[in-house]
Parts: C-alpha cells; structure tokens; sequence
C-alpha cells in the first residue's frame, strides 16, 4: 500500500525551513496573537497536503493537532497547526512563551490516503490510519503503533476507539478505512 507516485517527501531542506515556520508561527502567535506575515520561495512549501503538528515540552507530550484535507498551502497549515497544537489541544493547556524554547516540533506531512481493501497490506508502524463511519471518524499517525508496539488489529481497535466507535468495528460492513503514510521530523530542541 504505497502512496500514490505522484507524492514525493520533502527535502531536507524543506523539513528545516517547515520546522524554523512552524517555531517562528509559535512565538509570534504567543507573544502578539498573530501569524507572522510572508511566503516561502520553495514549491514544495506551497503544495496543500494534510499535516500533522505534535509539541513535547521537557519530553511530555503538550499538544497536537492535524488537518487531513487542507485548503491552504502547506507552509501556512503548519503555521496554523502549531498554533492549534499550542492553544487549541482541549486535552493541554494553553502552551505559555517561556515554554518554547524548551518544545520539541515535530511534523508529520500525510501522503494521500488510500482506501483498504485488503486489511494484511497494512503495517503498523508504516501505515497511518483513518477509519470513518457515519458521523464517527478517528484517525492515528503511523508512530502511534511503533510507540506503543501494536500489531494490526489493535491498531484498527484503537483507532476505532480515536473515532468513537466500538473496538470491533473495524469487522464490520460500512466501516471505511483509509490508509496513508506520513514524513515525520523533528527538531532537535
């Protein structure tokens, strides 16, 4: 279950400059309550593709928040994630500026999704996924499986439970599961 070919990962040097926006959209929001304004040159920071931002203060998770189809370029969903991971986590409170230099940014950038069809294809710890039915959707980013050390099916229970739903429901006729893959870096703070 690869994604499509027409998804390429990030350079280097585009995971550096998203993580520099993402720190930079932080203290700028923290401090004066708003976006700092400005585009970046490179292409692939403009492309719209779902993301994820996760911030650790001291190694102790704070906040994260994800936008699986966004409309804006990408540079600019993660600005807005990082924020959300800051002030809009319900689970966390409000990250406080004298907390930044000691969070930890890091970036998931989701492939497109797939749908399954074929439940062996997916591989915890590679696959990120999305399972929806009804008003109940849930989704769980591949690294969620590696830390936790899931194999398939608890990975489909416990994204089950993310959306709302029974452990088993991932069995059942109309339940839809979508998979994808993720680019994940961190910074090093």
């Amino acid at each position: 279950m690869n994604p499509p070919s027409s998804y390429v990962p990030l350079e280097e040097i585009d995971r550096r400059e998203l993580l520099r926006i993402a720190r930079i959209a932080l203290k700028e929001w923290l401090r004066i309550g708003r976006l700092p304004p400005g585009a970046p040159h490179r292409v692939s920071l403009l492309t719209q593709t779902g993301a994820f931002v996760t911030l650790h203060v001291d190694g102790t998770l704070r906040g994260c928040v994800g936008q699986t189809d966004p409309e804006t370029p990408l540079y600019r969903t993660v600005s807005e994630l990082a924020i959300g991971a800051a002030t809009r986590d319900a689970r966390f409170a409000t990250l406080q500026r004298e907390e930044i230099p000691r969070t930890r940014i890091t970036i998931s950038i989701l492939s497109p999704r797939e749908r399954v069809t074929d439940l062996t294809r997916i591989e915890p710890g590679q696959h990120g996924l999305l399972i929806s039915r009804g008003e109940h959707r849930g989704l769980l980013l591949p690294q969620v499986a590696s830390e936790n050390k899931w194999d398939r099916d608890t990975f489909l229970s416990e994204t089950c439970r993310k959306a709302g739903l029974s452990p088993e429901a991932w069995r059942e006729p109309g339940t839809v599961i979508e998979s994808f893959t993720a680019d994940v870096f961190a910074d090093p703070s």
